[in-house]
């Protein structure tokens, strides 16, 4: 049943998964994979494919189910852009089915959730109502859970981190989370808008990219900036586990020298200008590590503005195209590289639901044929090879820069024993007020 009271029926389904097919739709990219869906009976939806899809059960995990007549009623049938920030009745609404129903949504302010006493699952913890409060300020966050003013946070600043831990009063908890944080270029402009270089767009020269990876040293990002608190990587995967490429995910050593040579051989010893586009309220220590990265292309004459936005002015720009380089993050709930590979580093193509998150542009035939071909591979060894090879060659063009997956720290009063998960979602039907 819905909060509503009415039934869930596969026209539920099948309107919830055509409009998250929808373009606007920031799901899109799980959606499409799953073909055509078709009620066959009340209860029962057949989603017809073209071709094998070996990973269709996750991606139609990622699709949430929303009642059709009640999107009808509140005009919500189409999903509202992001990117040109519009707004429906869903922005700011909610009937679902799950174990807790929306009470009072305010935007950036406060979002209060009450237990679904009609939730026909089992609850596994006791939590009868949530208040979410956002705070955007590391300091502030901190503070209110020191002085009781908050009883959960889940993102912890790293500088924080060790006086959370030696308070008796506080529960840290510390777990891998399947978020790879990593640099894009602007790779399809012969001149790109916030390159000081006119009449060419050098980002689009391999050895420049790849200057640019042996300059930045992830692992100096990790002692100072993250304090320890991340794992350098190199293969563009969300969690370790999910880079099929033998030996791939070891990043490179840092090396200046050669950096300056590959520079000098692509006609740019003398560097150029260049504006990184950041976040400053994402992820964990966003400008920090732009700022940091400033610092490190110095070393082969880039001479590096930092463009720091939050996040609700970051997406829309770097969305549209409006961007030279990049930091950005991705995050999965599971490791499969499709979900990766699919919207990051396939060429656009709308129709099929692929490159939605390209946003440098990258347009590689030999990449597609790989990603297609891993996408549609039902024989497992043969589809982690396909997987092996795309990570690879993305790996040997320096598509991306990787830098490093970030490490979830979730923090509470300890009478509050919350339970992790990689994708860093916070269950709170898991949490046990103790």
């Amino acid at each position: 049943m819905f909060h509503d009271g009415s039934r869930l029926t596969a026209d539920d389904v099948v309107f919830s998964i055509l409009r998250a097919q929808q373009p606007s739709s920031q799901l899109n990219f799980y959606a499409g994979p799953l073909g055509t869906p078709v009620k066959i009976d009340d209860y029962t939806v057949e989603l017809r494919q073209e071709r094998v899809n070996p990973i269709l059960l996750q991606q139609l995990s990622a699709v949430m189910i929303m009642s059709r007549a009640w999107a009808v009623a509140h005009r919500a049938e189409r999903v509202p852009s992001f990117q040109a920030r519009e707004e429906a009745f869903s922005s700011r609404n909610a009937n679902g089915t799950g174990r807790y129903r929306l009470a009072q949504r305010e935007p950036g302010v406060r979002t209060v959730l009450e237990r679904n006493p009609a939730w026909w699952g089992r609850f596994e913890g006791n939590v009868q109502k949530v208040v979410l409060t956002p705070i955007a300020n590391d300091a502030s966050r901190t503070a209110a859970l020191l002085s009781g003013g908050v009883d959960f946070v889940n993102d912890v600043a790293v500088q924080d981190i060790e006086r959370v831990r030696a308070d008796p009063a506080l529960r840290l908890t510390v777990a891998p989370e399947n978020r790879l944080i990593f640099l894009g270029f602007d790779l399809w402009r012969e001149e790109s808008p916030y390159v000081g270089v006119k009449g060419r767009n050098p980002l689009q020269d391999l050895r420049v990219r790849e200057a640019f990876a042996y300059a930045i040293d992830t692992e100096a990002i990790k002692a100072r900036i993250m304090r320890d608190h991340s794992v350098p990587a190199r293969c563009m995967a969300v969690a370790k586990a999910g880079c099929m490429a033998e030996k791939l995910d070891v990043p490179l050593r840092t090396d200046v020298t050669r950096a300056r040579r590959l520079m000098a051989e692509a006609g740019y010893a003398q560097g150029f200008d260049l504006t990184l586009d950041c976040p400053n309220d994402r992820y964990m220590n966003d400008q920090a590590i732009c700022v940091a990265l400033a610092g490190m292309l110095a070393r082969i004459e880039v001479r590096l503005k930092v463009d720091a936005r939050p996040k609700t002015l970051y997406f829309p720009k770097i969305q549209s195209g409006d961007t030279s380089f990049f930091l950005i993050g991705w995050a999965g709930g599971f490791a499969d590289a499709q979900p990766v590979l699919d919207p990051l580093l396939h060429s656009r193509d709308d129709a099929a639901g692929k490159g939605a998150s390209n946003f440098g542009r990258i347009a590689d035939p030999v990449l597609d044929r790989l990603i297609d071909a891993a996408g549609t591979e039902p024989d497992p060894v043969r589809r982690a090879g396909l997987l092996a090879d795309a990570q690879r060659r993305a790996a040997d063009q320096f598509y991306y820069l990787p830098l490093h997956r970030q490490t979830l720290f979730w923090a509470s009063r300890a009478h509050v024993q919350a339970v992790t998960s990689p994708n860093g979602v916070v269950r709170v039907d898991w949490i046990r007020i103790e």
